[in-house]
């Protein structure tokens, strides 16, 4: 092992640094299902699905791995499998897909999704398998069978993919895994995380949910999962949704308390595509930096180039870094902007104090270094000679043998032992059970702010503290900064940061103005042009009340009405009301009534209340011509309720021209839920309108009961 900082006493945290999207850039075109763990050595290290890694090159990488110290610039380090080393399990020709790393009790352990087994005759009979290995780049060793086996459903298989580890504060151990075909679930797994206990816990419906990922944060569990569609070249509407609860096993809610499990499923939007040059955000991993700020890794694919060669094969999709933050207990990338192109801000990466092999500017007897770590086998402490100050947050690594070890911070010292985590400070002092120890490495850390001091145990680092303890100090916590052990212990990757400043106010959305036009279905209203008039649409009572239609826009048919006007110039934003009885749970495929933002039958952006097979979704599809051919994906929104009401924000962007449509949904007309953006040529002209089509049985009425254009302010 070594000391991951290499400067002792850094005397100020790297400012003023900027980065380019996406992140893996220098080695990779394409790095898709970013995991991300902070290894032993002081490298980040990611791990990404099988794809080839460069355009033109033609070969699949068998979950490459790349390694950074600043988790900004990445270089590849190889591949975790060779050509020919797949699980024993695994069929001739099997991909590995969607890796998630964990160190879990003196080993990493890789779990990731197995396409196809030897133990059926069925193609795609998904499986989740591990290996385990020394160092975050293997050797690994493949376990002998897989962690979750295929699922049979029927003549198929449920979608065992997509692993994330987490490990609850009791010590217990969990395993995520599941997409849109069968639903994500959650199952316990043996203390060596290798095995499964009992029987799994559904968490989230199917049809709408992959990629889960979950961290715990101020005694909430947090789900954050994929929705929509991963590949579907410039039309991918990927992006990342989440819900909370106060168990591991749910039921996961989302802001508004709609259930995931739901059929109107919930799900409150973390990252969505924003008008730049990347769609289809998703399938992420977390991280905290050493300042406490939390950023998350993901795929995107850049709506120009979205092919990884030939068009309409492999999706390229880089992977990106950005800032997540905490908005009202709800994490969202940016506070809600989205992507960036280019941030002017990076991870805190070192610390201005640090602790290197070379030991001179500490104090204390009785201290070596040994095997690239720094070890103390008596009672005593090794004080840096920078005193700290103010909001800190401070870090260190950590493996006893001894009674304890810990950090000393001011008047306040942060102990692990063998009876738990143990914070004193003054007279005052509070422990909590730390299940399992720290017989092998754990990463303690401890926040300070103002006269509260927090400290958590974790094995990863990834969101899932194994202890916390928090304490309001009676003494002053700044002062001297001080490893602190008594008997045998092993410090690594120590280090003190600034503590960030969280960034608690949401990122704009759009907000209506004075009204710039209407129709009430109150009357006639000449404005109004039909594509393929539908006779059986009327107003009456108020409502336009329209069959909803035997037909559809996507693809090549275009058998589907659209009633359209044209939209004002500049930025504007078309809302409206519609009632439409979908019921819950039933298969109604495609039944759908919603906007429309409408240059042709070949180029619109659809925002409608959807019935997709038990689901009912707001999905914000787009269609569009492509290298010859039309391409379609969709984006998920708010949940429905039986009226829904529903908006589309129109913006020109004032640098390239283009008409940006921002879709939004609301189950009260009240408290509105803002997803993703699709874009239009600036050389176009698009109309608004609506929509009601996607089959005609069972029998059902759509009923608006108005558009309204306003100003956008």
């Amino acid at each position: 092992m070594r000391i991951a900082a290499v400067v002792s006493l850094v005397m100020s945290l790297l400012t003023g640094q900027s980065y380019d999207n996406p992140v893996s850039a220098g080695f990779a075109d394409s790095f898709a299902d970013p995991s991300v763990i902070r290894g032993l050595d002081g490298y980040w290290y990611s791990y990404g699905t099988s794809d080839p890694l460069r355009e033109g090159e033609g070969k699949h990488h068998r979950l490459p791995i790349a390694r950074s110290t600043d988790l900004v610039s990445w270089t590849y380090v190889g591949d975790a499998f060779g050509e020919d080393n797949l699980p024993p399990y695994a069929a001739p020709g099997s991909l590995l897909w969607a890796p998630d790393v964990r160190y879990l009790d003196g080993r990493y352990v890789m779990y990731f999704t197995v396409t196809n087994t030897t133990s059926t005759p069925h193609e795609w009979d998904f499986s989740i398998g591990a290996a385990t290995a020394p160092t975050p780049t293997g050797p690994w060793t493949h376990l002998s069978a897989p962690v979750v086996a295929p699922r049979p459903s029927g003549d198929s298989y449920w979608n065992t993919i997509d692993p994330a580890q987490f490990t609850d504060v009791d010590g217990r151990k969990y395993l995520y895994f599941g997409g849109f075909f069968g639903g994500l679930w959650v199952t316990e797994l043996t203390p060596d995380g290798l095995h499964t206990v009992g029987q799994p816990t559904q968490v989230a419906i199917d049809n709408k949910f992959e990629g889960s990922y979950v961290v715990r944060r101020d005694g909430y569990y947090y789900l954050l999962a994929s929705s929509a569609n991963c590949c579907a070249g410039p039309t991918t509407g990927y992006s990342v949704l989440a819900g909370r609860a106060t168990s591991p096993r749910g039921p996961f809610v989302d802001r508004e308390g709609q259930p995931l499990l739901a059929s109107r499923a919930g799900g409150t939007p973390v990252l969505d595509q924003n008008g730049n040059r990347w769609i289809g955000t998703g399938h992420h991993a977390q991280l905290t930096d050493l300042s406490g700020q939390d950023w998350m890794l993901y795929h995107a694919i850049d709506r120009n180039d979205p092919f990884l060669g030939e068009p309409y094969g492999i999706n390229e999709r880089p992977m990106l870094l950005d800032r997540l933050d905490w908005i009202d207990g709800w994490p969202a990338v940016r506070a809600g902007a989205g992507p960036s192109e280019r941030s002017d801000e990076t991870p805190v990466t070192r610390g201005f104090v640090s602790l290197t092999d070379d030991l001179s500017g500490w104090r204390g007897a009785g201290w070596t270094v040994q095997d690239g770590y720094v070890r103390h086998t008596d009672k005593g402490a090794l004080t840096a000679r920078q005193a700290v100050g103010g909001d800190v947050r401070a870090e260190t690594d950590l493996r006893l043998a001894g009674q304890s070890a810990g950090l000393r911070i001011g008047g306040a010292t942060v102990t692990v032992s063998g009876s738990g985590l143990t914070v004193t400070a003054g007279n005052a002092h509070r422990t909590v059970a730390l299940p399992g120890g720290a017989a092998t490495w754990r990463n303690l850390a401890v926040t300070v702010k103002g006269r509260s001091i927090t400290a958590e145990v974790s094995s990863s680092r990834l969101g899932d503290p194994q202890a916390m303890v928090r304490l309001d100090s009676p003494v002053p916590l700044s002062g001297t900064f001080a490893l602190v052990a008594e008997g045998v212990a092993d410090f690594d990757n120590v280090s003190v940061a600034r503590l960030a400043k969280p960034v608690t106010r949401p990122a704009p959305v759009p907000r209506t103005g004075g009204l710039a036009d209407a129709d009430e279905f109150d009357g006639a209203d000449s404005s109004w042009q039909w594509v393929r008039q539908d006779p059986n649409a009327r107003v009456e009572g108020g409502v336009l009340r329209w069959p909803v239609q035997s037909a559809d826009l996507v693809g090549t048919a275009n058998t589907a009405s659209v009633l359209l006007r044209d939209a004002p110039e500049g930025d504007y934003i078309a809302e409206t009301k519609v009632t439409l009885d979908l019921g819950e749970d039933t298969v109604r495929n495609y039944q759908q009534a919603g906007l429309i933002a409408y240059v042709s039958d070949d180029d619109f952006a659809r925002l409608s209340q959807v019935a997709i097979w038990n689901t009912r979704q707001v999905e914000y599809g787009r269609e569009l011509p492509f290298a010859g051919r039309l391409s379609y994906g969709g984006n998920i929104v708010g949940p429905p309720a039986r009226t829904t009401w529903l908006r589309l924000a129109h913006h020109v962007d004032p640098v390239s021209g283009e008409h940006e449509f921002r879709a939004g949904s609301s189950r009260d007309g009240k408290t509105w839920t803002w997803g993703g953006v699709w874009t239009f040529p600036k050389d176009t002209a698009p109309r608004i309108g609506l929509v009601a089509h996607g089959g005609a049985q069972p029998p059902v009425n759509a009923e608006f009961d108005y558009l309204r254009i306003y100003q956008s302010r």
